[in-house]
């Protein structure tokens, strides 16, 4: 056995490793969710619909998500987590300056779709590094404080952004400044790579060998969770909204996105604590919450829909830091790449389909768009109420 020192070091070491990775989440979320938030009115300005928008979005997610499954899959078969994280994150962070030069809503209609396309070839393998140091870490905190990290980054995006808005910068501008978080970022990622070139070592002792299927509980986890992603507005239709409706300025609306994305790292950091405690039912619990954000957006004033954008945040926020830190615990090392990556593709089939369909429910009935985000996430409790009792008596 390791003697209670060699763990301390080991766990310390872990916790470096998470802390290192989500300095260059902080800085990739500070490009590419600072583009995301003017993404919408950006659409507008460039002659899209609503329906458009809810389109772009829905389907940059579905390949955001969707194509996970193929670079999980790769990442599982040849063991290059790194390499394959590192083509990821170019491809993830350049496409967002080159908007600034987008002239037509096609232009930047691509370019915001390939920034996800780039996000699904690094996310399943950077996730799986991940998971071995959150062995060491608690799986719901590793999760959770990467969480927090990327969220920090993802409110300070959008307020560059409307800095740059409020100085009477163009959207191009803020495009073009989006350029420097990005290079940050792939600096520290160069450096974490150098630094810690095997992350499985943190979990060595712990693999065990993959079964040959997934658990149930796996597909009905998979199975509650699209659900919520099915019933989970995306921003740029929100903002879109915000835009249409004048419910803020202009320049409100990044900010908005930021206040939301500091909710998203505070409740990170607490719903992964209380899953390391309670389980997946604490991820029913968030679901109740931010089920209410839609009607708080979408009818709301100025202040009720900063209300409603902060619940929207704590749905966020426990999302990613509960979603994959369950993932890891019920799927064996040797197949979390490809776990990951199914599991996402699933959830951004549905984060599409949802998408596509609030958009149109947007141009038609603002209330069967509130009902159908409501009714959706609501449907998700049951299910995973359900796996907390089937893992409680495993």
């Amino acid at each position: 056995m390791r003697s209670t020192k060699n763990i301390r070091i080991s766990r310390r070491t872990a916790l470096r490793f998470v802390i290192l990775l989500g300095v260059v989440s902080l800085f990739a979320d500070a490009t590419y969710e600072g583009a995301r938030s003017i993404a919408g009115p950006y659409l507008a300005i460039l002659g899209a619909s609503a329906t458009i928008v809810g389109i772009v979005a829905g389907f940059g997610e579905l390949m955001g998500y969707g194509l996970r499954s193929i670079f999980g899959y790769i990442s599982d078969r040849t063991g290059k987590y790194w390499t394959i994280t590192i083509i990821g994150y170019v491809v993830n962070l350049l496409a967002v300056p080159l908007l600034a030069l987008a002239g037509r809503w096609e232009i930047a209609a691509f370019l915001i779709v390939a920034e996800r396309f780039g996000k699904a070839i690094r996310t399943p393998a950077r996730d799986t590094m991940l998971s071995h140091a959150t062995a060491q870490t608690g799986r719901g905190w590793g999760f959770g404080l990467h969480e927090a990290m990327d969220q920090i980054g993802a409110m300070l995006g959008p307020a560059i952004v409307a800095a740059v808005l409020y100085f009477k910068g163009s959207y191009g501008n803020a495009f073009a400044v989006l350029l420097i978080p990005a290079l940050l970022a792939l600096a520290v990622l160069a450096a974490a790579r150098l630094l810690y070139p095997r992350p499985r070592d943190f979990e060595t002792g712990q693999i065990k060998p993959g079964r040959k299927g997934l658990s149930r509980t796996f597909w009905i986890y998979l199975a509650a969770v699209a659900l919520v992603a099915a019933g989970f507005a995306d921003f740029p239709l929100i903002a879109f909204h915000f835009k249409k409706a004048s419910v803020v300025s202009e320049a409100w609306i990044p900010l908005f996105y930021a206040i939301a994305m500091g909710v998203d790292a505070l409740a990170a950091l607490v719903f992964g604590r209380l899953f390391d405690w309670k389980g997946i039912a604490v991820m029913a619990a968030a679901a109740i919450i931010s089920s209410l954000f839609a009607p708080l957006v979408f009818l709301g004033g100025f202040s009720l829909a900063l209300l409603g954008m902060a619940l929207w945040g704590v749905g966020m926020g426990a999302q990613e830091s509960i979603m994959r830190a369950a993932i890891a615990d019920m799927v064996p090392a040797d197949r979390r790449g490809s776990a990951y990556g199914l599991f996402n593709t699933g959830y951004g089939f549905f984060w599409f389909l949802g998408s596509a369909l609030m958009g149109m429910l947007y141009d038609i009935s603002l209330p069967s768009l509130i009902a159908f985000s409501v009714a959706a996430q609501l449907a998700s409790v049951p299910l995973l109420l359900w796996i907390n009792r089937l893992r409680a008596t495993k």
